[in-house]
């Protein structure tokens, strides 16, 4: 589920659509969580399927550690690549703003820990980095542990709209990062090995 205090608008023609914050999203706020309507289906399931289907799941899902595709029931879908992402996901399926997100602006995730299937030139942000690749996990996980990590620092100093849709057990663990008590564990655990 994204977060409520979003919404979709047109970004341009080259883009489309996107998800934008309607107030200011606090750096450490989780922005997305994997919750119970979200769909999961696996390679064999995905093969079976119609190709107008099979469109949409290649278009709107991303692929999780298991291999298998995730479509988000919501707005989730349309969250957009950014080389400079403000949102990072973490190894506990939800995503954490890894900046302060002001109103208007777009929620933005790096495609490449999303284990895409084919490279693909994003949009030039004037970053070194101007194509997303299927192992960009395993090049930047380093880094995006590190702005993860910071981000962190803050969940339970920010206001937290989707926390009811993490269990307790998982929130005390959050809470324990945050404080230094136990390790996040690296993104690196999404990644997908292929066959």
């Amino acid at each position: 589920m994204i977060h409520p205090y979003t919404e979709i608008r047109f970004i341009s023609d080259e883009v489309g659509y996107g998800v934008v914050a309607k107030e200011l999203i606090p750096k450490g706020t989780i922005t997305w969580v994997l919750d119970k309507f979200d769909r999961e289906f696996t390679p064999d399931q995905y093969e079976i399927l119609e190709p107008i289907y099979k469109n949409i799941l290649e278009t709107y899902a991303y692929k999780n550690n298991l291999g298998n595709l995730v479509l988000c029931w919501d707005n989730g879908r349309f969250v957009n690549h950014s080389f400079n992402a403000n949102c990072l996901t973490t190894a506990y399926n939800f995503e954490l703003a890894v900046r302060d997100i002001r109103p208007g602006e777009q929620l933005t995730d790096d495609y490449g820990y999303l284990n895409i299937d084919t490279p693909f030139r994003g949009i030039d942000e004037g970053t070194k980095r101007k194509i997303v690749y299927p192992n960009d996990l395993l090049k930047y996980h380093k880094s995006w542990d590190k702005k993860l990590i910071k981000a962190f620092k803050y969940v339970s100093k920010v206001k937290q709209p989707l926390i009811g849709l993490l269990e307790e057990e998982l929130w005390q663990l959050v809470v324990q990062i945050e404080k230094g008590e136990k390790e996040m564990a690296s993104i690196l655990e999404n990644y997908h090995q292929r066959a």
